[in-house]
């Protein structure tokens, strides 16, 4: 199943995409016997639709149609070998993107290395041993630059990264509304606050979420994405032995699963060592992510709150337990419009040569 966003704008005739240009000459040829008069009225009042207006400019899936026909073709390659390689590399630059988009907005400012003048999004606490997939971006970009030289941002690289990471572990297709440039700074106090953390309560995630300009809806289907990947002990550790601060776990995770845990997360040691984020199908892309939140058996506390903090995150969670595709379709229109979140486009930021750099 293929998602396609149901963004429809009007278009007015100074402000026209390459491909509603192409468009136009192809019903000029095809409609001669239309007046000129019906035809110029036709294509100006014509709905745009699969685009996303942002404040200066649209995204929109044909972006790269004429200047980089083979864009996704090559995005797509090199993240199906890297999956390949290692499965858990597709929740990884899942992950990539969504501590993109959190911070200034889908603008790859999260790929920028420490230099003068710029402070790295990757030592903030969310990334600092964390985040992963940066080696994968680079391979893109770089058979990108050889095909269409200083042409498809980084930012569109994660975007559509995270689209096909989705599908080669079974989850759903979306079109990626494309042509983010990518941002000229990083902000490592907006990684340190904006990203919600495994601890956070559910008001404090969701308040996180509204500042995007997302809902409770996109929370609970977003969430959905640890049906893939894998956390570490150091995050979920209080859950396990302290959950209030007085001494005592988290009574709302199951005893059962709290025991396997606590054999290889000890109360101190084993910070790195790694736990499936859904421990029935940790490499595939379903539903029983939400399921096992029913059964008190979510991970991290951030994931077990959605169905002990709110009624409404409950009712969601229930739904997409029950319906894989009702998940499916919320998630790709989650992820669409997470991937809108102040982009930087027309003459805004630039197109990197390097992912980990500024041009110069």
């Amino acid at each position: 199943m293929l998602y396609k966003p149901e963004f429809c704008y009007q278009v007015s005739s100074n402000h026209k995409p390459e491909y509603i240009l192409e468009l136009q000459e192809s019903r000029q040829k095809m409609a001669k016997s239309i007046s000129i008069i019906m035809l110029v009225t036709l294509l100006t009042f014509a709905p745009l639709c699969f685009s996303r207006k942002t404040d200066t400019g649209y995204l929109y899936p044909q972006f790269y149609d004429r200047s980089c026909p083979k864009a996704a073709e090559i995005v797509k390659s090199i993240v199906s070998s890297a999956v390949a390689k290692e499965t858990r590399m597709a929740a990884s630059l899942l992950r990539l993107h969504f501590h993109d988009c959190f911070v200034k907005g889908c603008d790859a400012s999260i790929l920028l290395d420490g230099s003068s003048g710029i402070i790295s999004e990757k030592g903030s606490n969310p990334n600092r041993k964390s985040v992963r997939g940066f080696d994968v971006i680079d391979q893109i970009k770089s058979a990108l630059e050889s095909a269409c030289p200083q042409t498809v941002s980084c930012a569109d690289i994660m975007a559509l990264a995270a689209r096909d990471s989705t599908v080669l572990t079974g989850g759903p297709s979306w079109e990626v509304p494309l042509g983010r440039r990518d941002s000229r700074g990083a902000s490592l106090s907006g990684s340190n606050n904006n990203i919600p953390a495994p601890n956070n309560t559910f008001q404090t995630i969701l308040t996180k979420f509204k500042l995007q300009g997302l809902d409770i809806v996109d929370l609970v289907a977003l969430s959905g994405s640890h049906t893939i990947g894998k956390s570490r002990c150091v995050s979920f550790r209080q859950r396990l032995y302290n959950q209030s601060g007085n001494g005592q776990p988290d009574y709302a995770l199951d005893q059962y699963y709290s025991a396997q845990l606590k054999t290889r997360c000890p109360r101190s040691g084993g910070d790195q060592n790694l736990f499936s984020l859904d421990f029935v199908s940790p490499t595939k892309f379903d539903n029983s992510y939400f399921r096992n939140l029913l059964a008190s058996k979510g991970l991290l506390n951030s994931d077990q709150v959605l169905v002990t903090k709110n009624e409404a995150s409950l009712e969601l969670v229930r739904k997409y337990a029950e319906n894989n595709e009702e998940f499916y379709e919320q998630f790709a229109k989650s992820m669409v419009k997470m991937g809108n979140i102040f982009p930087l486009t027309g003459k805004r930021g630039e197109i990197r040569k390097s992912c980990r750099k500024i041009n110069t």
